[in-house]
């Protein structure tokens, strides 16, 4: 699951090589943490979060499909993380 986020957000930014994504397992499923840039965060959330509810969205339509809880923080490591409303 981490190799598909880590797809779709270097395709999206300008700087690759500063994504970083991180896997854990916690208590209600898995968590991906993706940490870009700090000017690339504007791309990956996009206008209204729109970008971001679309990553999101992929990859719980891939969990479902493994039968999995995954949940996609976005953020930078020296934030909060960006979690879906």
């Amino acid at each position: 699951m981490t190799h598909l986020v880590e797809t779709i957000a270097k395709s999206l930014v300008d700087r690759p090589e500063e994504v970083f994504v991180a896997e854990s397992e916690e208590r209600d499923g898995t968590v991906i943490k993706l940490s870009v840039a700090k000017d690339d965060m504007g791309k990956v959330i996009g206008k209204q979060g729109r970008i971001a509810k679309a990553i999101r969205t992929v990859v719980k339509a891939k969990a479902a499909k493994e039968n999995k809880n995954v949940t996609v923080e976005i953020g930078r490591d020296d934030e909060e993380p960006v979690t879906e409303e």
